[in-house]
């Protein structure tokens, strides 16, 4: 199953290369954009053309016209995210009146928890990471702001799922085959929806390596003024450092701290950043 973003790229590729189409060079340069902010850049030019499945020397001009304005770094073939780019980002985030409340929570509860803890939102069937607190400690969570995975098999996905209307809800489960990420994803819908009923029943929910192999996580939803979903509070770990044994404590610290964030948001309904209008 691919996130929106991903299945967006290639169907405005298929429409915008038509020869007239307006949009077509918007799209392409945020394809490209796209491709430029994954994870493990630098990244070759060859390499940016396969992601957005764009001609080589279409993807090098837009390159040189995002390096000349600072929206992206060359340096030997390679490029990555230029200054401009990372200082949009951080305006965006600076200014969302979300991520002004939910950052001394997640602080909090990295604390209180010592495990890797993530803000994210929908972006239709995916959740997107916009904030995250990690611990100092060897090894890091392959996690990454901006990163998306899907809803239907993390914990931040399913505490959304959980407060969604069923329709949508529905539009995510019922409307094409969940591929299982893991031997332990659930991919039956009624399954699903049962796991989903944990947020009513005790105020989070857990997931146990159903999207990364020996990865356990703890979420809870984060709702507006209106009880429409604003995002979802995760605390994630390996296995051996966040048991079984330690969800029902760290369990209602999560719920807590997605409470105070809701509450702080209770004040008047919050956009959805890129989710279905």
């Amino acid at each position: 199953m691919e996130c929106v973003s991903d299945k967006l790229g290639r169907m405005n590729r298929a429409v915008n290369d038509r020869p007239g189409e307006a949009r077509g060079s918007v799209d392409k340069a945020l394809d490209v954009l796209t491709a430029l902010v994954r994870p493990d850049g630098p990244h070759r030019l060859a390499e940016i053309a396969r992601q957005t499945g764009l001609a080589k020397p279409t993807v090098h001009r837009m390159l040189q016209t995002m390096t000349e304005s600072g929206f992206a770094v060359g340096e030997g073939g390679s490029y990555h995210v230029g200054p401009r780019l990372l200082g949009l980002a951080a305006a965006a985030l600076a200014g969302s009146r979300e991520t002004r409340f939910t950052g001394p929570v997640l602080a909090e509860l990295q604390r209180r928890t010592g495990h890797t803890v993530h803000y994210a939102v929908r972006h239709g069937r995916c959740a997107v990471y916009v904030e995250k607190v990690e611990p100092d400690q060897a090894y890091r969570m392959t996690s990454r702001v901006g990163g998306e995975v899907p809803l239907y098999c993390t914990a931040v996905g399913r505490a959304m799922l959980a407060r969604l209307p069923e329709a949508e809800v529905a539009a995510v489960l019922d409307t094409e085959p969940l591929p299982a990420r893991t031997p332990h994803t659930l991919t039956d819908p009624a399954r699903i929806r049962a796991a989903l009923s944990e947020v009513d029943e005790r105020g989070y929910l857990v997931e146990d390596e159903q999207n990364e192999p020996h990865v356990r996580c703890v979420a809870a939803p984060v709702v507006d003024g209106l009880g429409q979903v604003a995002g979802a509070i995760s605390v994630s770990g390996l296995t051996f450092t966040l048991t079984t044994e330690s969800v029902p404590v760290l369990g209602p610290l999560v719920a807590d701290a997605a409470a105070r964030v809701s509450a702080a948001l209770a004040s008047g309904p919050v956009r959805l950043v890129g989710g279905d209008a």
